[in-house]
């Protein structure tokens, strides 16, 4: 029998459902609260009931990073590892890397002061979206249409001035269908597909309230998100496609600790088992 530990530092279903297919399985688990959870520089992994292999569920990107750093600092298998967290937690990093490794991607323009942005803005044209290099469920992405709508978001980020805010990500506006695709990769094998379609808005994210529905994993779609996946460093993710009515798929997002909630309600394979089961391989190798 062996233990799977999952961090967490909201408790969502997705973890639950990992829980419950681990105890299915005949495994015994730890639930971890990373806010409550000290470690020092003389931690060791015999201090801490980590089980066999952790699965770092944190929905704070930069809390999870963190711990998952601690757990590789105590020689801790963790899943995903911290140089996959780190890539795709960062679009920038994220986006340099799927067009390294021949991933197609829409185009995407980085500037580092708001003059610059406005600049390149003027130089590329309108419409672009602008998005933060650090965030998730859609929030911050933003088509700018105009001049003016460029402005005041220069304007809000020069005033915050927060570290990210000084990264101008502009990318261009994809000509599709009112949906993207999820890919769940497990080990750079796609297992599962859906579509996720607009609830009338820009944004086609499940936490804003978009549908899912099933979406068949034909050989390009397959391929692509096993590509993705290996670019990022392989593992548990999600890799997030368009239909670019131009160019044909193109990835646009790779999830770290991916939500799984509305494409399990869908999904013909169990997700939370197969990454259970997988997480367990990990370290069995």
């Amino acid at each position: 029998m062996s233990k799977v530990c999952i961090v967490f530092d909201r408790l969502r279903a997705e973890e639950k459902m990992l829980q419950k297919e681990a105890v299915e399985l005949g495994h015994d688990t730890v639930m971890l609260d990373a806010k409550i959870t000290q470690v020092n520089t003389d931690s060791k992994k015999e201090d801490f009931d980590l089980g066999d292999i952790v699965l770092e569920r944190c929905v704070s990107y930069f809390r999870g990073l963190h711990f998952t750093a601690s757990l590789e600092f105590m020689d801790v298998p963790v899943l995903n590892k911290f140089d996959v967290a780190s890539i795709c937690g960062n679009k920038m990093f994220m986006t340099l890397l799927l067009k390294k490794y021949g991933v197609p991607t829409p185009k995407t323009y980085f500037s580092f002061t708001s003059e610059s942005a406005a600049e390149n803005l003027e130089k590329v044209g309108y419409p672009l979206v602008i998005k933060p290099v650090i965030g998730s469920w859609g929030r911050g992405v933003i088509p700018i249409k105009d001049k003016d709508t460029m402005d005041a978001i220069s304007e809000i980020r020069d005033i915050t001035d927060s570290p990210h805010d000084r990264i101008y990500y502009l990318q261009e506006l994809v000509k599709r269908p009112p949906r993207d695709i999820r890919v769940i990769t497990i080990g750079d094998e796609p297992v599962a597909a859906m579509y996720r379609k607009s609830s009338g808005g820009f944004k086609t994210n499940i936490a804003l309230g978009a549908d899912p529905e099933l979406c068949e994993i034909t050989k390009e779609i397959g391929d692509m998100a096993a590509k993705a996946s290996k670019a990022m460093g392989g593992g548990i993710l999600g890799i997030d496609m368009m239909e670019d009515e131009k160019n044909g798929l193109v990835v646009h997002e790779v999830n770290n600790t991916v939500e799984f909630k509305g494409l399990a309600r869908v999904a013909q394979r169990n997700i939370p088992k197969e990454m259970v089961e997988f997480a367990l391989n990990y370290v069995r190798k």
